[in-house]
């Protein structure tokens, strides 16, 4: 198993972060957001990093590649309440290569880490359907961005 960078207090190379508030269909009969949502979240989040990287989901798939998930891990800590405003931060330790590992942590309005996860995405050729390296526009943007975080940080 990977090792686990919230525990160990590793510095990340680049953090992007998404505001959002949970909406009533995403909860549950407790007034808890539902579990199965936070991947919706994720997603969103990490979209919207590549895109800030200056590439889009479409971008890439115009190149014949796809990104699919290949791992999944959820940490819940405590719950996300309806109508809560979360901060979603997409977390990155390490450049990308074939593989994607994106982190997680949903942090409430009071501060507190609801909870922490790990994705790992797979850049996937179209044609042929194996791993391959990411397009050098994405590398660039992230190396880009990672730089730039470097400097503020």
């Amino acid at each position: 198993m990977k090792s686990d960078p919230f525990t160990e207090k590793k510095e990340p190379l680049y953090v992007y972060e998404l505001k959002l508030r949970s909406r009533y269909a995403e909860t549950d009969k407790m007034g808890y957001v539902y579990h199965g949502r936070f991947l919706e979240y994720f997603e969103q989040a990490r979209t919207e990093m590549i895109r800030e990287a200056g590439i889009s989901y479409l971008n890439l798939e115009e190149m014949g590649v796809m990104l699919p998930v290949a791992h999944v891990s959820i940490d819940y800590k405590r719950p996300v309440f309806y109508d809560e405003l979360i901060t979603i931060r997409v977390l990155i330790f390490e450049e990308p290569s074939t593989r994607l590992n994106t982190w997680y942590e949903v942090v409430g309005e009071d501060g507190k880490t609801r909870l922490t996860a790990h994705v790992v995405l797979v850049f996937v050729s179209e044609e042929n359907r194996r791993p391959c390296p990411p397009p050098a526009a994405f590398t660039e943007g992230m190396l880009s961005l990672m730089q730039e975080y470097a400097k503020q940080h």
